[in-house]
């Protein structure tokens, strides 16, 4: 029997089986067909040598991979002494170099070459991957000389010859200058002020590093945040430190004038003292808007953690009880049987699954201790039952921890929200904020002294981030066309009660006086207003010349004729207006903006793209919004903040740096976290013109 080629495969539809969902794309049933069995089974059977194998049973199917490997690798006895011209990788050119082409059928994931057949081996682009290859995947530099990466490179190309460690760094460095130099471009055409977000990092040995990110909504209103530096200092904690690697950071990139505020998740038992020196810091040097009370801004997330790590904290003997018991359960499938036989006794309708947490995620706590929550009463039979297991809380303890979960949820439905935002622009999280601050005041009044306890202890903190933050989080909703002072009005209601109005007009104060500050800054023209502004210079020119006797004599015409050009008439009409304009000026943009309808609340409805359409109607206000919506609240949020999960992270204010970048040049340190940021960005590998486009062609 002849063997049919890979560049010969038919295309048609195989044979399918009598189960099939869909049409089986893979080539390999060119070469076998099913066959029903007993019971409902099917096999696949191989034309050739007509040996069967295992396809289904059932509703299961065993995939196709043993019947690739049947033809693929000669076990078919009818193949078995056929030369394998071909490989997968393989264009074809080495068969037609035999002279013949190979009868061996390729099954694997087959590659077609296009475009140039004999590309140029360019040894600085293989550098410079490999280089953006250690930058954005964290290997250490010393790959380069380990002797299998070595191998592993030469068997690519055998021309290509790794640089030593010291070379590799000069690479890496030269990839970070080279992504500065087009990202202070970049910085350069950013219409409104730039927000810092500040992490501090600590190391085995007594230094430690600052790491600076800007945030910014560029001039398309898009959201953006990159790393700018990541500098070494002697004490990361010190405001001395701080305010001093700000400004190097700020000249550094040119943009000493452009500083709008900067968020911390430092300890907030110490941020009065530490913001306020770092205020008084940079206020020499910088000019801060709103007289600095927006200027420190404390991250969301951290105080989340606080918070939650607090309340956990305050049943943490109760916490590790529960997590013994869910070891003895998961310890043997034979005590795993045991706990569900006796969950379905008691017909608990629970679908949740017992899973231990880790301890530098407290979300996962939170998971456990709901989970076990379902399950409490087994956990109590459980004990009966068995001698071995005396780890079951008592009824009080559960009531405890029943507490905590529903105030925990609080913080857990939070978190969740923040994290799932693709862009989440500071107006997001005033609705988060005002919510758990309710709730918590609210608890505080409770007469259960269980209930009221764990709300006091969480209020104490989080009443301390909500003094410190409320202004610059209600400015920011303000600025969101859907709520403006409306939400803040009716929040403060239900937090404040009677006194509401003396916050409320803390707030309206506060945004007054900042549009006052952008009021008085020179307003960039737009196109629609240099058009305006070029229309309004030539009637200027127009009217600084002397009239001449024909337009004397015209203007002369014009008033005494009752009747001509209809605009000539509206001429009174012009002068009125303009008299108007001079003696009642048009209303703050502020005004007319807060005064507008609130816009509907579509799901579909995209703040900073309003703010794009608008920013012609509100030329000012739009400058102070973009600025506003621009603030990160969230150290990990926001484009290239950060994974997700880090909001749940358990000390997010002390982050180390492993022993390996602590040993590195500060220099190298700063080229490696600051170019896998930017890279980020990037595509990871940008083909050549004049190599070969592969294209991957699936079975």
């Amino acid at each position: 029997m002849e063997l049919t080629s890979d560049a010969e495969i038919p295309n048609e539809e195989a044979t399918p089986p009598p189960r099939r969902r869909g049409r089986k794309k893979s080539q390999v049933w060119d070469h076998f067909t099913i066959e029903n069995v007993s019971g409902g089974c099917t096999r696949a059977c191989c034309k050739l040598c007509k040996q069967t194998f295992a396809y289904s049973s059932g509703s299961k199917i065993a995939g196709t991979s043993h019947l690739k490997r049947h033809i693929t690798q000669a076990s078919c006895p009818m193949i078995k002494n056929e030369k394998r011209s071909r490989l997968a990788l393989t264009a074809g050119n080495e068969s037609e170099q035999d002279g013949g082409s190979s009868e061996v059928p390729q099954l694997k994931r087959r590659y077609r070459v296009s475009g140039y057949p004999n590309a140029l081996f360019d040894p600085e682009r293989s550098l410079n991957c490999l280089a953006k290859m250690i930058i954005l995947h964290d290997y250490p530099l010393h790959i380069v000389e380990q002797p299998a990466f070595v191998a592993f490179v030469g068997s690519l190309n055998p021309r290509f010859k790794v640089l030593d460690v010291g070379s590799m760094e000069g690479e890496i460095l030269a990839i970070y200058q080279r992504e500065k130099e087009n990202l202070v471009q970049t910085f350069a055409n950013i219409p409104g002020r730039i927000s810092l977000a500040i992490g501090l990092w600590t190391t085995s040995q007594t230094l430690g590093y600052i790491s600076l990110a800007g945030q910014f909504i560029d001039s398309d209103w898009k959201l953006h945040r990159r790393m700018l530096n990541f500098m070494m200092v002697s004490s990361p904690h010190s405001e001395n430190a701080l305010s001093e690697a700000i400004s190097l950071s700020l000249s550094d990139w040119n943009m000493k004038d452009r500083l709008f505020t900067i968020t911390l998740d430092n300890d907030c038992s110490s941020h009065d003292i530490y913001s306020a020196n770092l205020r008084d810091h940079l206020s020499n040097k910088h000019t801060l808007m709103l007289r600095g009370q927006l200027f420190v801004v404390r991250c969301y997330a951290h105080i989340l953690n606080v918070v939650a790590q607090d309340v956990i904290a305050s049943i943490h003997g109760t916490v590790y009880n529960i997590r013994e018991s869910i070891k003895f359960v998961k310890a043997s499938p034979s005590r795993e049987e045991k706990f569900a036989e006796i969950s379905l006794q008691l017909e608990i309708p629970s679908a949740k699954t017992l899973s231990l947490d880790m301890t530098t995620q407290w979300n996962t706590t939170y998971t456990m201790l709901e989970a076990a929550l379902e399950y409490k009463q087994a956990f109590t039979v459980l004990e009966t039952c068995d001698d071995n297991y005396n780890e079951a809380p008592s009824a009080e303890d559960w009531r405890k921890v029943e507490v905590v979960c529903a105030y925990l949820k609080l913080l857990y439905d939070s978190a969740n929200v923040i994290a799932g935002t693709a862009e989440p622009t500071s107006n997001v999280f005033y609705h988060e904020a005002w919510k758990i601050q309710h709730e918590l005041v609210n608890a505080i009044k409770s007469e259960d002294p269980m209930i009221s306890n764990v709300a006091k202890d969480m209020h104490e903190k989080f009443d301390k981030y909500w003094k410190d933050c409320n202004l610059v989080l209600a400015i920011a909703v303000v600025m969101d066309p859907r709520f403006k002072l409306k939400l803040v009005e009716f929040s403060f209601s239900k937090i404040y009660g009677e006194d509401s109005s003396r916050y409320l007009k803390a707030v309206s104060d506060g945004i007054h006086e900042l549009y006052q500050e952008y009021a008085a800054q020179p307003l960039p023209l737009t196109p629609a207003y240099v058009e305006q502004a070029e229309e309004a210079n030539h009637a200027g020119a127009v009217a600084t010349n002397p009239p001449s006797n024909e337009t004397e004599k015209s203007k002369k015409n014009a008033t005494a004729a009752p009747v001509g050009n209809p605009g000539d008439r509206l001429l009174d009409f012009d002068m009125y207006l303009s008299e108007i304009a001079v003696t009642q000026p048009a209303r703050p943009e502020i005004e007319q903006y807060l005064e507008e309808a609130l816009v509907p609340r579509h799901p579909e409805f995209e703040i900073l793209n309003w703010w794009k359409v608008n920013s012609v109607r509100y030329p000012t206000l739009s400058k102070m919004a973009r600025d506003v919506l621009g603030i990160p609240m969230f150290m990990a949020a926001g484009p290239g903040g950060g994974s997700a999960s880090s909001v749940f992270c358990v000390g997010t204010g002390n982050r180390v740096l492993d022993e390996y970048r602590s040993s590195l040049r500060p220099e190298l340190v700063e080229a490696l976290f600051c170019a896998k940021d930017w890279l980020q960005y990037q595509p990871i590998v940008d083909a050549p013109a004049t190599s070969p486009a592969i294209v991957k062609t699936e079975m």
